[in-house]
C-alpha cells in the first residue's frame, strides 16, 4: 500500500516487536453485510484464513463470493501479539496481511476458495505481491484442519505444474496450521466498500483453474 516498505527479512521472535497484551480497536460489524465482524457465528459455518498482498483488495475478492458470512482483515503468521499496522509495515513483527472468512460449505467448497486465492494473485513471488514489497505480502494458505491441510496441498501442486509449464517460477506459497488471528484496526475492514476507488494492488496471473484442482 505505501513503497517504502522493503523488508523482506522475516525477523526472528527475540528481534520481533513486542507489541501489547490486549487487542487493537477494531469495527464492531461488517460494514457489507452488516453483521457481528467477531461473532458469534452460526455452528455451520467454517473459517478460512488466506494472505495474498495488500488485504485492502484481497478481503473484497471474498466477500464478493456467495456462501461468504463474513470477513475480516487482521495480521497472522508472526510473532507480535495484538500488534498494529504500523508496527506490521515496519517489518518487525513477522505478519502476513490476511483475509479470514467464514463460509457456508453447503453454498461455497473450501476447494472454490482456494480457487479464488490461486486466481486472484501471482502465488510466485515470495515477500511480495507486484509492486508491494514486504514480509506482510507474502502468499499463505493458513489451515483449520487436516482436511484443509490436504485440500491446499493438493490445490498449490497442481497449480505449480500449470505455471511452471507456461514459464512461472515455482510456486512460493506457504501452507501452515492457522496462527492466532489479530483483526486489523476498524478502517482497514471492508476498505474498498468505503472507499471504492482505493488502492487494491492484486494481479493474477491469468492462468485458470487446474481441472484436477477443483472437483
Amino acid at each position: 500500500m505505501l513503497p517504502y516498505r522493503k523488508t523482506i527479512e522475516m525477523p526472528s521472535k527475540e528481534s520481533a516487536l513486542k507489541g501489547r497484551s490486549t487487542p487493537i480497536a477494531t469495527a464492531a460489524t461488517h460494514f457489507v453485510f452488516g453483521r457481528p465482524l467477531k461473532g458469534p457465528y452460526p455452528d455451520n459455518m467454517q473459517k478460512a484464513l488466506f494472505g495474498l498482498g495488500c488485504f485492502w483488495g484481497a478481503e473484497r475478492v471474498f466477500w464478493q463470493l456467495e456462501g461468504v458470512y463474513i470477513t475480516a482483515v487482521g495480521y497472522a503468521g508472526g510473532f507480535t501479539p495484538n500488534p498494529t499496522y504500523e508496527e506490521v509495515c515496519s517489518g518487525r513483527t513477522g505478519h502476513n496481511e490476511v483475509v479470514f472468512v467464514v463460509f457456508d460449505p453447503e453454498k461455497l467448497s473450501y476447494n472454490s476458495l482456494l480457487k479464488t486465492f490461486f486466481e486472484a494473485h501471482d502465488p510466485t513471488q515470495g515477500m511480495r505481491q507486484g509492486n508491494d514489497i514486504g514480509t506482510q505480502y507474502r502468499s499463505g494458505i493458513y489451515t483449520f484442519d487436516a482436511e484443509q491441510m490436504r485440500a491446499a496441498k493438493q490445490t498449490r501442486a497442481a497449480y505449480d505444474a500449470v505455471l511452471s509449464a507456461q514459464g512461472y517460477p515455482p510456486i512460493t506459497t506457504e501452507i501452515k496450521p492457522a496462527p492466532v488471528f489479530y483483526f486489523a484496526e476498524a478502517y482497514h475492514q471492508q476498505y474498498l466498500a468505503k472507499n471504492p476507488n482505493g488502492y487494491c494492488g492484486l494481479g493474477g496471473t491469468g492462468v485458470p483453474c487446474p481441472q484436477t484442482a477443483v472437483p
